[in-house]
């Protein structure tokens, strides 16, 4: 995780680009088993990195969005805002829970073989400093710890653009051969 006083004009940097790399893809959705049938983890997820394949819709809801793919490797960005504050005034922690799972899951993804899938089975976030609307932008980064056959495991960061951890998560994920859902 690299900063320096310039890493939010960096990360806005980014962001635009890949929010205009995805207002001209596909949009968001959810991809049939035909659309990534053959397609490894990895495949899947560069497509929708290059608005090739759908984008998850809750993306949209929780305003956040994919930055960068890599095997085992997955970041995501998000922005804080008032839509995400609990009573409390802080961000709720249903919004650092999304945006860690959606880093550590996709980091397994990652690592999927063609023909496969994987479910979350658990997920343990440790909220370690509040976040707030002033907050500009945060990033989910996650890494695979370990991917057999049947599970699959990960661990994630929350930080902001001067370095600043928010929460950190750990992942376990079941994994099993793809199936065609119903029509």
């Amino acid at each position: 995780m690299p900063h320096s006083p310039d890493q939010l004009a960096h990360w806005l940097e980014q962001e635009a680009t890949q929010k205009a790399r995805l207002l001209q893809g596909v949009g968001p959705g959810v991809n049939s088993v035909e659309s990534i049938r053959g397609l490894t983890g990895l495949q899947i997820m560069q497509a929708i990195l290059q608005g090739q394949l759908h984008y998850p819709p809750i993306a949209n809801t929780l305003d956040f969005l994919l930055m960068e793919i890599a095997p085992g490797k997955a970041v995501f960005q998000g922005t804080p805002g008032p839509a995400h504050l609990n009573p409390m005034g802080s961000i709720h922690g249903g919004w650092f829970a999304t945006l860690l799972d959606s880093a550590v899951a996709c980091a397994i993804q990652t690592m999927i073989p063609a023909g496969r899938a994987y479910t979350t089975t658990e997920l343990s976030i440790n909220i370690v400093r509040a976040l707030t609307p002033q907050v500009p932008r945060v990033r989910a980064e996650g890494h695979v710890l370990h991917c057999g056959k049947q599970l699959a495991t990960a661990e994630g960061k929350l930080y902001g653009p001067d370095g600043v951890l928010y929460a950190h998560a750990t992942t376990t994920c079941f994994v099993f051969e793809m199936v065609a859902r119903p029509a």
